[in-house]
């Protein structure tokens, strides 16, 4: 069975994104980037929801196209509607089944990307399997926590950790249901 990792960047007091989305003073370069760039490459498959790739937009990405050119995109949503999506882009409805589908299917593990709201909603459904953290040297106040609403109670297991140039520390944990 594949895992499903988490691998989000997030300010020290555990938000993903500013109130209003924002992303700016998160360490976007460095030794720490460049081994999450790296890590990704290890993933052949990507799921989020819809505001996650909606997100994307901002930065150039069109809509239909994969963020991640190398992996199998699945953008789990009730609205979302593309046209011509490249063949690695499926929009699927957010049902556990399919989750569940997916980590049965042959491949790597599964990257988890952003969204604290689905996030959430799998980490209350116990799909998510490790955590990996990019922790930027900041406190936000507010915005889109990691796993956004979920009362969900858990346990990790911290595996490893690696501190990198500009204060950014990538945590690899293991969750414990």
């Amino acid at each position: 069975m594949r895992n499903i990792t988490y691998y989000v960047a997030t300010s020290i007091d555990g938000f993903i994104a500013g109130p209003k989305g924002e992303i700016g003073n998160f360490v976007g370069e460095g030794s720490g980037v460049d081994q999450y760039l790296k890590d990704l490459q290890q993933f052949d498959t990507v799921i989020m929801g819809r505001h996650t790739y909606e997100f994307g937009y901002r930065f150039g990405l069109k809509p239909g196209q994969t963020a991640y050119p190398h992996m199998e995109h699945y953008i789990f949503s009730n609205t979302l509607h593309l046209e011509n999506p490249d063949p690695k882009v499926h929009v699927a409805k957010p049902q556990l089944e399919i989750v569940r589908q997916l980590k049965q299917a042959e491949g790597t593990d599964i990257y988890l990307c952003g969204g604290g709201q689905f996030a959430g909603w799998l980490l209350e459904n116990e799909l998510i399997d490790f955590l990996k953290i990019k922790l930027s040297p900041l406190v936000l106040g507010s915005g889109t926590r990691i796993f956004g609403n979920t009362k969900k109670e858990v346990i990790t297991e911290l595996i490893d950790s690696q501190v990198y140039d500009k204060g950014l520390q990538i945590l690899n944990y293991r969750i414990r249901y």
